[in-house]
């Protein structure tokens, strides 16, 4: 199977769900996945602990040199995204900051930094270095990854498109392929992003995980698209290769939330959240235990996912968009449209259009809050929460017809795309 050469020819676009999340698939310093990768989660971060303490020694041993400090950024990077410790970033900021007085001019320490920065949702510093990057060693791909992150997050869609084209060009590979679905599926090409993803894995990565966290996604895709069978596949594969992968076993609970299975998906999310606590996970949790009528369960899953914010945003991560969507469903809507206003001045894209679409009709103003769903969904996202935003957002805003259409778009998207919302965007439907 190939790959047309002008690969975005056809809709682009760039999973919810995914975000700033692939900058893992620029690669780590990791050596694992070419020895044939961990047979355990355990195993993938002692192997990752292991090569931490090899670059330090190299570190001190060269004291002139700047790779030692690069690769060791970078796998204090991967350490984060297999731990879910965000403390890492600090770690992986010094060397980089000694790399770069070693080196000033060092593209692979640019690039490094411009992945740390899409990390902490830096976005503009992100774009900066991967410029510099580019223009110091244009014959590398691997700026361009960092670049094609940083506009997408700016909003800066055709600039995205242009500079994933050349990364596809240069180099077909897990990183670009990924790429080319994350800016399918925001166009509504789900079919497209699930022939890219499929590519992508089949291309294999630098690391057990990188390769686990792109089957875990075409899980989502396929589940997206109603193919149960066809999204467990991509799940358990990512677990035969890494077992204790957690996207991979939240995506299997997704599949029991939408067989309507949902002790089973409380149990699976109990365990994957004891080890990796994302908001994503804490909140679906949350909503589980809401509408199972778990009510102190839920109240202190939710003040998890405060903590779980306070932690990033300790190491520097910028979270005004998370933030404001948590607020607008779970907290102060007053406090998400200030969030989201700041965050929608900083990163003009359609994601933190809906965070703050949805803050301003919680909040009691739903006609502005429909101008910004509107603008959430203006690149044909088929993604059901940004519809169910704009359906609830036009309901509140007296548009009966434009929330009809909405929420019908939304539950046929998928019918149990939330356990809480999809049950409130049923009775709206049916209220209209």
């Amino acid at each position: 199977m190939t790959m047309p050469r002008k690969i975005l020819a056809v809709a682009a676009s760039a999973f919810v769900l995914m975000a700033v999340v692939l900058v893992v698939l620029l690669g780590s310093a990791s050596d694992e996945a070419r020895s044939g990768g961990p047979a355990s989660g355990q195993t993938a971060r002692a192997v990752t602990q292991a090569r931490i303490a090899e670059l330090e020694q190299a570190a001190r041993e060269r004291p002139d040199e700047a790779e030692p400090l690069v690769l060791l950024a970078a796998t204090r990077l991967q350490r984060v995204r297999e731990t879910g410790d965000p403390a890492g970033y600090a770690l992986a900021d010094s060397a980089l900051v000694a790399a770069l007085k070693r080196e000033p001019s060092s593209p692979a320490a640019l690039t490094e930094r411009g992945v740390l920065r899409l990390a902490r949702h830096d976005f503009s510093g992100a774009l900066s270095d991967g410029r510099r990057a580019r223009k110091l060693a244009p014959q590398v791909v691997r700026p361009l990854g960092v670049i094609v992150d940083a506009y997408v997050e700016l909003g800066r869609y055709e600039d995205a498109e242009r500079a994933l084209q050349q990364m596809v060009d240069l180099k077909p590979n897990l990183d670009s392929y990924a790429r080319v679905a994350y800016y399918r599926e925001l166009r509504g090409d789900l079919d497209g992003a699930s022939f890219a993803l499929a590519l992508a894995a089949s291309a294999g990565g630098p690391a057990a995980e990188n390769v686990a966290f792109v089957q875990a996604l075409l899980g989502e895709v396929e589940l997206a698209q109603g193919r149960s069978g066809q999204a467990r596949r991509a799940f358990q594969a990512a677990l035969a290769g890494l077992p204790d992968h957690g996207p991979s076993r939240s995506g299997l609970a997704d599949l029991d939330i939408a067989a309507g299975r949902l002790e089973p998906a409380i149990e699976r999310l109990e365990a994957v959240v004891e080890n990796l606590p994302t908001q994503k996970d804490l909140v679906t949790l949350a909503e589980l235990q809401l509408v199972t009528g778990r009510t102190e369960d839920a109240r202190r899953t939710l003040a998890r996912v405060r903590v779980t914010q306070q932690r990033e945003e300790d190491a520097g991560v910028d979270l005004d968009t998370e933030r404001a969507a948590f607020e607008a469903d779970h907290g102060d809507p007053r406090r998400g449209v200030e969030l989201g206003r700041a965050a929608w001045a900083k990163t003009p894209n359609v994601r933190t259009a809906d965070a703050l679409g949805w803050a301003l009709t919680r909040a009691g103003k739903p006609k502005e809050g429909l101008a910004y769903a509107r603008r959430a969904l203006r690149l044909g996202s088929r993604d059901p929460r940004p519809l169910y935003h704009a359906g609830m957002s036009a309901r509140a805003a007296g548009r009966p017809e434009e929330a009809r259409r909405f929420l019908d778009q939304a539950l046929g998207a998928n019918p149990a795309f939330s356990p809480l919302h999809a049950r409130v965007a049923r009775r709206a439907l049916a209220e209209l």
